[in-house]
C-alpha cells in the first residue's frame, strides 16, 4: 500500500518534503483490531511536532495522521462492536493500558502507557490503517468524511479544554492563538454558552477577521487589550509569551487552560517577565491538557452532530501531504486542513 513514512525529524523552513512517499506491506489486523480502507485524515500541528522534534520521538520509521476516517475492510476473529463496511474514526489516543489507576477513573490520557496514534503506531496519511476495537469511533451520518477527520483531535481535545474551563453560561471566554481547534471551540462554545462572549487573541489579520465572521465578540493581537477580561481563556499556541499575556486578561479567580504539546525551549521561558501580582495573584489558575480520552471523542461527536458543528478546512489530494504540512508551518491559518487519501 502507499503510506507516507517519517523517518527522522527535519526543520521545517529548510525542506519542503519531510516525509517519503513509499510502498510499505498492508497491515493485518489483531484479534482486538479492525483493518480500516482510509478515505481521508486531519492534518494537525502536531504532525509538525513531531517532524521537528519537539514530541518524545517516534519509532522511526512511522506513519503520521491522528484524525483518521475510513471503512472497516475487516476484523480481527474477537471484535464484536464494529463489521465490514462500517464507517470509523480513529483519534490521537490509540491505546492505553487499562489496568492502571488512572486508566480505571477514566484518566487513560494520563496513563504512563499511553500509546498515540501516528507517534507510537502507525497512522493515516496511508491507504490502509488498524486500529484496536474499543479506539475506533462511528462517525455520525451528518458529516461527510472530510468534514468528520478534523473533529477528531482538535474538535476533541477542543472539547476537553472547554470543559477543563468550568465556565458556565454568561461567562466570558477568551481563546489564544486561533487555528483547527480554536475555530471549532468557538462554534461549540456558542451553542453550549449562548449567552457568552467570547474573545480571540489571534496573530493576523486574517484568523482575526474569520474569528469576528463566524461570532467572535471581540478579536485582536495577544498584546492587545480586550474591552473586558475573561472568566476563562484556553491557549493554543506554542509559544510561552502568550501564557503571561493570557493571564493579565483574566478576571480574578479565572483560570487559564493551556492545550499544547509543547511549548518553546526553556531558556526562552527563563526570559519571561511574570510579575505574580499583575498574573497569578487573585486566585488565577494554570491548568494544562493533555491528550485526550475516549469519553472525549465520544461525547464530542455526539456534540458535534447535534449542533452540529461543521469544521471550516482546506482539502489536499494525497500525493499533497508534505505540501500541506509546509503550508501549515509557513501561511496564515483559516480552520483545519485535512489530506483527501481515498477517492
Amino acid at each position: 500500500m502507499k503510506a507516507y513514512l517519517l523517518e527522522t525529524t527535519y526543520d521545517l523552513s529548510a525542506t519542503d518534503e519531510p516525509l517519503r512517499f513509499t510502498n510499505v506491506p498492508k497491515p493485518e489486523p489483531r484479534s482486538d483490531e479492525v483493518l480500516i480502507c482510509v478515505s481521508c485524515c486531519g492534518i494537525c500541528h502536531t504532525e509538525l511536532d513531531e517532524i521537528e522534534g519537539r514530541t518524545p520521538p517516534p519509532a522511526y520509521p512511522v506513519i503520521p495522521g491522528h484524525q483518521v476516517i475510513g471503512r472497516v475492510e475487516s476484523t480481527g476473529h474477537s471484535v464484536t462492536r464494529f463489521k465490514a463496511g462500517d464507517r470509523v474514526g480513529v483519534a490521537w489516543i490509540f491505546s492505553a493500558c487499562g489496568e492502571c489507576e488512572a486508566c480505571i477513573t477514566g484518566n487513560e490520557n494520563l496513563c504512563e502507557k499511553f500509546r498515540a496514534t501516528g507517534r507510537d503506531a502507525a497512522g493515516g496519511y496511508s491507504e490502509y490503517m488498524v486500529a484496536k476495537e474499543k479506539y475506533a469511533y462511528p462517525i455520525p451520518e451528518v458529516f461527510r468524511d472530510e468534514e468528520a477527520a478534523p473533529l477528531l483531535c482538535a474538535g476533541a481535545i477542543g472539547y476537553r479544554s472547554l470543559r477543563l474551563t468550568g465556565i458556565q453560561d454568561g461567562q466570558l471566554l477568551g481563546l489564544t492563538g486561533f487555528g483547527a481547534s480554536g475555530h471549532l471551540v468557538l462554534k461549540m462554545a456558542r451553542f453550549l454558552f449562548p449567552s457568552s462572549k467570547i474573545l480571540v487573541f489571534a496573530r493576523g489579520e486574517t484568523e482575526q477577521s474569520f474569528a469576528r465572521s463566524i461570532g467572535a465578540f471581540w478579536a485582536g493581537g495577544i498584546s492587545d487589550d480586550p474591552p473586558v477580561l475573561a472568566h476563562a481563556i484556553i491557549d493554543t499556541t506554542p509559544a510561552w509569551n502568550p501564557i503571561v499575556k493570557s493571564l493579565a486578561h483574566l478576571l480574578p479567580g479565572g483560570r487559564l487552560v493551556i492545550n499544547a504539546i509543547r511549548k518553546e525551549p526553556a531558556d526562552k521561558a527563563a526570559l519571561l517577565e511574570l510579575d505574580y501580582p499583575a498574573h497569578l495573584w487573585l486566585e488565577k489558575e494554570i491548568k494544562s491538557v493533555a491528550n485526550i480520552t475516549r469519553r472525549d471523542v465520544e461525547e464530542f461527536l455526539l456534540l458535534a452532530a447535534r449542533v452540529p458543528i461543521r469544521p471550516d478546512y482546506e482539502l489536499y489530494s494525497f500525493g499533497e501531504a508534505n505540501k500541506a504540512l509546509v503550508d501549515m508551518k509557513r501561511k496564515p491559518a483559516k480552520g483545519a486542513k485535512v489530506l483527501k487519501v481515498a477517492s
